[in-house]
């Protein structure tokens, strides 16, 4: 599952791939969020994904990592990625923002990438490409000025908004760092180290701001089964496929 002779035939559709994956996360978390507090929600969706990478990883006897700073620089990143921004994500939506809204200022995220990504990694960004990420940024720019105007309330500006900024920033870092740090790791067992530190960190935050009310009906359990199985393993297998094979510029411009 990731060397790379193995994975070379799915590289070509992998951007397409991940986009068409990516963009339903924001829908499942819109169908899950009433039935759950949300970071009740993603704990619930952590410790899932652990279960069933570390069972796929057992059973194919996929490589550990021995080296001690691969396996922080993975938990770092696996913070940044799914602690910090999905966090972020489910706050921002529980607080009343909606849900195109949050993915369209998580959305700026490629610009921000595109100037950190020559500083830190020395990547050039060719002037087509500014071209496409500006048009992207104002368009992203028209539209959330629009749904500002509809009369979002000041319960969404005070706590939905600073979350999905806070969301935009960590997976612009999460996806900086891990091109950096640690863009080469098994896939399967990657996962398990990438998500183990976020439930910890999540649980923390469960027993300090929630009590964990989860209403397990039918509506929350396949929006969970959604975002464990399409997002949590599919598209964030896919983003971890691309981080390691192309630039983060390009990689970024997927978020668009």
């Amino acid at each position: 599952m990731s060397s790379p002779g193995r994975l070379a035939p799915i590289l070509p559709f992998a951007p397409l791939l991940f986009v068409l994956l990516w963009s339903t996360g924001f829908i499942g978390a819109r169908y899950g969020m009433p039935h759950a507090e949300p970071l009740s929600f993603l704990l619930t969706r952590y410790l899932l994904v652990i279960g069933l990478m570390t069972t796929l990883a057992l059973a194919t006897k996929a490589p550990w990592p021995r080296d001690g700073r691969q396996i922080f620089h993975i938990g770092v990143s696996g913070l940044l990625v799914h602690g910090f921004y999905l966090g972020g994500v489910f706050v921002a939506i529980s607080h009343g923002l909606p849900a195109g809204v949050t993915a369209l200022v998580v959305g700026l995220q490629p610009v921000f990438t595109a100037c950190g990504a020559g500083w830190l990694l020395g990547e050039k960004v060719a002037p087509r490409q500014w071209l496409g990420l500006v048009l992207g940024l104002v368009g992203t720019a028209l539209v959330v000025s629009g749904k500002f105007g509809t009369g979002l309330g000041g319960g969404v500006m005070d706590g939905g908004l600073p979350a999905a900024l806070v969301a935009l920033v960590a997976i612009t870092a999460g996806t900086l760092y891990q091109k950096r740090f640690c863009p080469h790791f098994d896939l399967r067992t990657g996962s398990v180290l990438q998500f183990v530190p976020t439930a910890v960190v999540t649980a923390i935050a469960v027993l300090l701001f929630e009590d964990y009310r989860i209403d397990w009906s039918p509506p929350f359990l396949f929006a969970l089964g959604w975002l464990v199985l399409v997002l949590s393993v599919g598209a964030i297998s896919l983003l971890n496929l691309l981080i390691r094979s192309g630039s983060a510029v390009n990689v970024a411009s997927l978020f668009y």
